[in-house]
């Protein structure tokens, strides 16, 4: 294999597994508490009554820290009112940041449909983020630049390359071969599809809902609520570094360790901000029940919880009354402190400023 040169396409990049030792000590040791944190973060999910209650709530949260490592930035409180309110925002980055989100449940739905990580899973969920017809990359040129404009990779280039590439990836990850760790494969292939850089733009979040996608494939998360892409932002530098150490210096190690840690520490914090949130419902299905016990249900609380906005038509779509009933529960909830109105257009939304603090806890 010739040296590598970041000024050439990499063609030459590495088919998987790597011919080096990516189970040395510190990484078997490391496997073990990540894989021992995230354990008991699905354990928690699993036995939630309505696991699916957070879920728009976490894929939205980790939609817009993947997307700001992309140096997208919005406010949580925009993206929250923009999927609530009628009146949708026309801010650029809160629409990316909905179209990962949209991303991540289509890659979701095909996965249940068809348990394989593929090239045309791949570029279905490119084409989501970016909402174009987006495929591999035809246009050769294409190369990574630091913030001074120095080149500092060139991927492989030519689809045909990209292409037998991605089918070595396609076949590794789909491959039962329980000899490497599950948690390692994960490491390996997100290395593998961010060296491909198969798409022109958005490799890096459609790089991070694979990563999500495998977790729920290998049955490591039965429901992939975590931010990943949390842990990056903060590691940002970092995770780039260990990216070209492996390219550049074949160092496995230290990247793995990294993603290693990515899995723990985020699936530590993710199990404290779940019991945060759980216990959040728990004290104030507590306090209706005592201040409003005539329009206490479990399914009304749930609603409060689903998402940090509101309005009355989520509460009608659930049963929970006709028009004039659900705003009068509104109403009482707001008088008796429970929820906050806010104005958006010609629409009233209602704020559960609990749930807000706790998912914007850093």
């Amino acid at each position: 294999m010739s040296k590598f040169d970041r000024n050439i396409p990499y063609n030459d990049l590495p088919l998987l597994p790597p011919k080096t030792d990516i189970e040395t000590k510190e990484i078997l040791r490391k496997t073990i508490s990540a894989g021992r944190a995230l354990a008991q973060l699905n354990g928690a999910l699993l036995n939630l009554p309505n696991p699916t209650l957070f879920l728009d709530t976490i894929y939205l949260q980790e939609a817009k820290a993947s997307s700001e490592v992309e140096n997208i930035i919005t406010t949580s409180d925009e993206l929250y009112k923009s999927l609530v309110a009628d009146k949708k925002y026309e801010n650029p980055a809160s629409k990316e940041v909905l179209s990962y989100k949209e991303a991540l449940w289509v890659g979701m739905e095909q996965l249940k449909k068809k348990p394989f990580i593929t090239t045309s899973l791949c570029i279905s969920i490119v084409q989501c983020i970016k909402q174009n017809t987006a495929s591999i990359r035809r246009t050769p040129g294409t190369t990574l630049t630091n913030t001074k404009g120095e080149v500092i990779y060139t991927p492989p280039s030519g689809e045909g390359v990209i292409r037998e590439k991605l089918a070595n990836l396609e076949k590794f990850i789909n491959n039962n071969d329980t000899t490497i760790d599950p948690l390692i494969k994960m490491a390996l292939m997100h290395y593998q599809f961010e060296a491909i850089h198969p798409f022109a733009d958005a490799n890096g979040r459609t790089g991070r809902i694979l990563l999500l996608l495998y977790l729920k494939l290998s049955g490591l998360l039965d429901t992939p609520a975590i931010y990943l892409s949390e842990y990056i932002i903060k590691n940002k530098e970092n995770y780039y570094k260990c990216l070209r150490s492996v390219t550049e210096n074949n160092d496995w190690e230290n990247y793995i360790l990294y993603m290693l840690d990515m899995i723990e520490e985020t699936s530590v914090k993710g199990l404290e901000r779940l019991n945060k949130i759980t216990k959040a419902i728990d004290n104030t299905a507590d306090e209706i029940k005592t201040k409003l016990p005539k329009i206490y249900s479990k399914d009304l609380v749930e609603i409060l919880f689903r998402l940090p906005y509101t309005k009355r038509q989520h509460l009608i779509n659930e049963n929970i009354g006709n028009l004039k009933t659900v705003g009068n529960y509104l109403i009482a909830l707001e008088e008796n402190g429970f929820l906050k109105s806010v104005k958006v257009g010609k629409e009233k939304l209602y704020l559960n400023e609990r749930l807000l603090m706790i998912l914007e806890e850093k």
